[in-house]
């Protein structure tokens, strides 16, 4: 792999994917991925090898976690021709590329100096569609909505959302991993009917740390069916530890709407604060 020292240039990615038929974003072997799909088709387009080019994404989606608005940037290595007809039709090219329905590639663009998919991003907004025994299933959207056989108080499940708002330590509610920080500013959660009366609950973080999107939900269900309430998921959260009191969500919900970031001007300037305050953290 080569280092960023021999990057010719750094393209800015904006794309859609259907989760189901991949084991998540990240590469693993023997299994398929958002990520190796991506790299092969850009590696086609551009006539070049794997080694060549390496993505980073703003999110990584676990299997089956659908995406509306990810975002990842790929870098080029410098020996890697990059005509300027072909980088204006990158975006068509590596469509075609892709072969399949379900990864759609939204814009491909050469980035802004500084920008980083990962560290210049603001904050990540998902959505959590769930229909509870209130709600008229509806075949066309099985594909991203979760079901439960309770009947859920939205109005409980919102309460809790408010309650959890803020920075705080959310351990109880991700999959540990060694050397990373559970702390996260969660910047809204909250809940609504939609059609079909399907519960579909808006969650946004400056980041989210390994499950912990899913997990939120799965309080949220516990809390809406009675079985627990907002100050024993408040109790849970300042222990800092799992518990059995809710179960972590299926993927089939989950989507990825979006990223925020900054004015190109100030992406550079996020990406070195982000750092600076995961490495402290840590």
């Amino acid at each position: 792999m080569f280092t960023l020292s021999h990057v010719s240039v750094r393209f800015r990615v904006e794309c859609a994917y259907l989760g189901t038929p991949y084991s998540g974003w990240a590469k693993q072997p023997n299994k398929p991925s958002i990520q190796a799909s991506v790299e092969v088709a850009i590696a086609t387009v551009l006539h070049c090898s794997l080694a060549d080019i390496s993505t980073v994404v703003a999110g990584r989606t676990d299997a089956g976690v659908h995406a509306l608005g990810q975002v990842f940037h790929v870098d080029v290595a410098d020996h890697v021709i990059l005509r300027p007809a072909l980088v204006a039709r990158l975006l068509k090219r590596v469509n075609g590329a892709l072969r399949t329905d379900t990864i759609v590639i939204h814009s491909f663009e050469p980035a802004v100096e500084g920008f980083n998919a990962r560290f210049s991003a603001l904050s990540r907004r998902y959505e959590y569609r769930l229909a509870d025994h209130q709600a008229k299933k509806n075949p066309l959207t099985a594909q991203h909505t979760a079901t439960s056989p309770f009947v859920l108080d939205g109005e409980a499940m919102n309460t809790l959302g408010q309650a959890l708002l803020g920075l705080h330590d959310f351990q109880a509610f991700c999959r540990p991993k060694v050397g990373s920080t559970t702390i996260r500013t969660l910047l809204d959660y909250r809940w609504v009917r939609a059609g079909d009366n399907v519960l579909v609950a808006t969650l946004v973080a400056d980041a989210f740390c390994h499950s912990m999107v899913r997990s939120l939900v799965g309080a949220a269900v516990s809390v809406g069916r009675g079985k627990i309430s907002v100050d024993d998921v408040l109790a849970a959260r300042a222990r800092g530890a799992r518990t059995d009191w809710w179960v972590t969500m299926p993927a089939q919900g989950l989507t990825m709407m979006g990223v925020a970031y900054p004015d190109d001007g100030e992406v550079a300037l996020r990406a070195n604060e982000t750092r600076r305050r995961r490495k402290a953290a840590d």
